[in-house]
């Protein structure tokens, strides 16, 4: 989810005086000083142990490593595994669960929510997982709309310090640019270490900020192999970046906020005509200051001018309606937990004792498990993360022939459909004339019509009708058909 608290466009703190870190071929190089005689890869998954961890690691990375055990939890019918990533001392947690179908031949899915700040284990316990958690003192119920239905799943709470993931010496990290290549490094090791996966395709998928991390993390793992091939490495089969409700581009998405709130695009008009008068009116002096301090030329002190000005007169007015954030056919039930009391047993769930035992989560964790963390989406905010564009990374990876799904459910105001059909429409590439020709159709489930779609040379936008910010919360069978089309690389 993107946290409403600090979303969009807004502005905390002061930004920081270093600019974010970039992935860069020295920064990769400098990973292989460390010889790569000697290495043995773990194996087969299947042989990792239940009662404690397995280690493993490659000297291509030596300050990376992982251990990961079975964990028999969650969905009975699969193979489940729970660990972590220790890079010295920061500690990200994953979860992995094998396929339903084929997990000796199925794609391998890497989910991440968004925030920044979220923990995965909302994505995995209340939206696309094997199982739903509704209930703290209960146990987890089987859900048969999850998306390991035909894929490998892993779920991830990066960066550091989100969900069970922490830092022994409160390192942090606060850009997405940081975050990339942690998790860029942890796939390669993974792939290395069990070699049944390796050729397998490889689709990198988030949600919400995940708009912003999905495409940098993809665009990592895509030159990341450019490096392990000159090395005489398997590179990752990278097929597909996937982005649900994202948000990518925060310029298109304010500006949304007045169609999405003051015309029909989703619901009845939900504004007074007053205020959308004077929504109206701001609208052009907002896009002309954000692009001439945000993208024409990035300029820190005055893009967060910008930005504070476009909030209050562009987002202010939708959130003191009461409306949820998240769907704007609803009100916000529980402001204190996004709006969905089922998070706050969902973090009730993962902070007991016997599950976290279970699981195998560190000692260093606190007691009481955050969905989200609001220090790291401070510090996202603080850096200008959040208003930074992530489009040309999405452009560079369909140039590379890496195709790249946008889905939104129509319901949702935070990052609406409007402001992402925008963008795609608008997007510099070199299909942008064939994907703009093609007229939006229908796409269906059954015989029923599930949304509107445009695709063409690897590029497909499609929206899902009546769905909030988390389709497939809201819309699991659709949401389902949905990803099973796309990793079998037919049409929606």
């Amino acid at each position: 989810m993107v946290k409403p608290v600090l979303a969009l466009l807004s502005v905390v703190g002061v930004a920081l005086g270093s600019s974010p870190s970039q992935w860069t071929t020295g920064d990769a190089w400098s990973a292989y000083d460390a010889p790569a005689d000697g290495f043995s890869a773990v194996g087969a998954l299947s042989a990792v142990q239940t009662s404690a961890f397995t280690s493993f690691s490659h000297p291509l990375f030596p300050k990376y490593s992982a251990r990961i055990k079975q964990t028999e939890w969650c969905d009975s019918t699969v193979n489940a595994y729970t660990g972590y990533i220790d890079i010295e001392a920061r500690h990200l947690f994953f979860y992995f669960f094998e396929s339903r179908s084929k997990p000796s031949e199925d794609p391998v899915v890497l989910w991440t929510n968004g925030g920044p700040g979220c923990s995965s284990s909302l994505g995995l316990l209340m939206e696309l997982g094997p199982c739903r958690v509704t209930n703290a003192t209960g146990k987890p119920e089987f859900f048969a709309e999850g998306w390991n239905d035909q894929a490998n799943v892993f779920f991830i709470d990066q960066p550091i310090n989100v969900g069970y993931s922490y830092s022994q010496f409160g390192e942090t990290v606060y850009t997405t640019e940081e975050a990339a290549i942690d998790v860029a490094k942890f796939v390669f090791l993974f792939f290395e270490n069990f070699p049944q996966f390796k050729g397998r395709a490889f689709h990198m998928a988030g949600e919400s900020y995940g708009g912003r991390y999905i495409p940098l993390f993809a665009a990592a793992v895509y030159d990341q192999n450019a490096l392990l091939e000159a090395n005489g490495y398997d590179t990752i089969n990278l097929a597909s970046a996937i982005i649900g409700n994202g948000m990518t581009d925060p310029a298109s998405m304010v500006e949304s906020y007045y169609d999405m709130t003051c015309t029909a695009a989703s619901v009845f008009p939900v504004l007074p005509i007053s205020t959308c008068v004077r929504m109206k009116k701001a609208l052009p002096r907002c896009h002309k200051w954000v692009k001439e301090a945000c993208i024409d030329q990035f300029d820190s002190m005055n893009c967060e001018a910008a930005s504070a000005f476009c909030s209050s007169e562009i987002t202010a007015p939708y959130f003191a309606t009461g409306l949820n954030y998240y769907d704007i056919s609803q009100p916000c039930e529980d402001r204190a937990n996004l709006c969905y009391s089922v998070t706050a047993e969902i973090s009730g769930y993962l902070s007991r004792p016997d599950v976290r035992e279970m699981l195998g989560v560190d000692s260093h964790v606190p007691p009481v498990f955050s969905s989200c963390n609001n220090d790291i989406n401070a510090g996202f905010h603080a850096a200008d993360d959040s208003l930074r564009a992530s489009t040309a990374q999405v452009g560079a990876l369909l140039e590379r022939g890496v195709r790249v799904l946008i889905y939104v459910g129509t319901y949702d105001w935070i990052c609406n459909w409007v402001g992402n059909e925008r963008w795609t429409r608008a997007l510099e590439w070199s299909g942008q004339q064939a994907f703009n020709a093609e007229p939006m159709r229908n796409w269906t489930v059954g015989e029923e019509k599930a949304g509107i779609t445009r695709s063409a040379k690897g590029f497909t936008f499609a929206t899902v009708d009546a769905a909030g910010h988390m389709v497939p919360y809201d819309k699991p069978k659709q949401a389902l058909a949905m990803v099973n089309r796309w990793l079998n690389a037919t049409s929606l």
